[in-house]
């Protein structure tokens, strides 16, 4: 299907495709991937709204941006996904002062940090990486018009760990930094699965993206003893590679521009092609658990009661 690899570039997957009209919104987009994503959409024609929680990071990359191009339409605006209350309030405003929504890329995250809580309790990786996201865009849903896309990133971190569903949120159990990441990957996978079961029928589609292995803020928690982890964890005769930001991107951008994929939705994309089933000894490909609708409609329950609100979509 798909003509790109592993070391294809945003600059590639966007080549000839024209955003005019469209309106973004990127979640992370003070650094690394979403500064990249929204560079890309905006460059191809796009508006892209910008989130982050620092507003003098926000403000300066889009000024960044307007100086490389002066006719990116770019605006920001503040959200803590750690925080519910704040997300209810950022999605208010963006359904009351914007354009309706053609692209949304979950694109924020936190990764192997030490035990934390979210404002309402929640185990940080899991709170901010999954339950923020999933309130944000069940907020939003409303605003997707037909034919939306709703890029989620996930991760092949998702082989670190099933979701827990009996304890998400390491109230009985022991915590440990990598199962707690695994967990809110495999989240994110599912979330995909469960928000294109419910929005199908009116023309969207939701995807989950493994970006690849690349060196942001995102690994700003991380000491030698991870990387060693992670290394030895590759297979011998295919050690760990490290992308660049503008490849790490290019699946988003594939997963919210790429006209082949007009009719797909509830699927993992990894190197800018649909993951396969992982197979022994591999490095890529996606576990079934991450993918399981079953699984997805549980998680959404789940969901459900721990951010209190129930959503007909």
């Amino acid at each position: 299907m798909s003509t790109f690899n592993a070391e294809s570039t945003t600059r590639e997957v966007i080549e000839g495709i024209s955003l005019s009209g469209k309106f973004a919104v990127v979640t992370g987009a003070s650094s690394g991937l979403g500064v990249e994503t929204v560079r890309t959409l905006a460059g191809a024609g796009a508006r892209v709204l910008m989130l982050a929680r620092d507003q003098a990071k926000l403000e300066g990359v889009a000024n960044a941006l307007r100086s490389v191009d002066n006719e990116a339409q770019v605006d920001i605006e503040i959200i803590d996904l750690s925080d519910l209350d704040r997300v209810r309030n950022t999605c208010a405003n963006i359904l009351d002062s914007y354009p309706p929504i053609d692209l949304l890329i979950n694109n924020a995250g936190v990764m192997a940090c030490p035990l934390g809580r979210t404002a309402q309790g929640f185990e940080m990786q899991f709170g901010t990486n999954h339950l923020g996201h999933f309130l944000f865009t069940c907020l939003l849903a409303p605003g997707l018009v037909d034919g939306a896309r709703v890029i989620s990133l996930s991760s092949a971190g998702h082989k670190f760990g099933r979701v827990d569903f009996d304890d998400p949120n390491y109230q009985q159990r022991d915590y440990e930094k990598w199962s707690a990441y695994g967990q809110s990957k495999t989240a994110n996978a599912l979330f995909a699965v469960g928000l294109d079961d419910r929005l199908k029928s009116r023309g969207i589609r939701a995807f989950a993206v493994h970006p690849g292995v690349i060196m942001t803020e995102l690994s700003r928690h991380m000491v030698p003893e991870d990387f060693e982890m992670l290394q030895a964890r590759a297979p011998k005769d295919k050690p760990m590679t490290m992308k660049t930001v503008e490849q790490g991107a290019a699946t988003s951008v594939w997963a919210a521009t790429a006209p082949e994929l007009s009719e797909e939705g509830a699927i993992y994309l990894e190197d800018c092609h649909i993951g396969k089933a992982t197979a022994p000894g591999g490095d890529g490909g996606v576990e079934s658990y991450a993918l399981d609708h079953s699984d997805a409609d549980r998680l959404w329950a789940i969901s459900e009661e721990l951010v209190g609100q129930t959503f007909s979509l």
